[in-house]
């Protein structure tokens, strides 16, 4: 992690339910304030913040659907 990351921050790994295999996977934790976190488990020191307020634009944009076109059709 890098020297601005705390070290106490508790990860919540973003798994489908039937996943299997090691992933890779992203973790996001919320930090003091307005900080979120966000983290791929194949290379967890690598670390990028975003605010809650960004975060939270963001879902609401996936659960609307607005990225659906970057996901491909298995």
């Amino acid at each position: 992690m890098t020297e601005d990351t705390p070290e106490e921050l508790t990860w919540q790994r973003a798994v489908p339910d039937d996943a299997t295999g090691p992933g890779p996977w992203i973790e996001i934790s919320l930090g003091d304030g307005d900080l979120v976190y966000l983290r791929e488990t194949s290379a967890p020191h690598v670390v990028v913040t975003t605010t809650q307020a960004k975060w939270d634009a963001f879902a609401h944009g996936v659960q609307a659907g607005e990225f659906d076109h970057f996901v491909k059709e298995v």
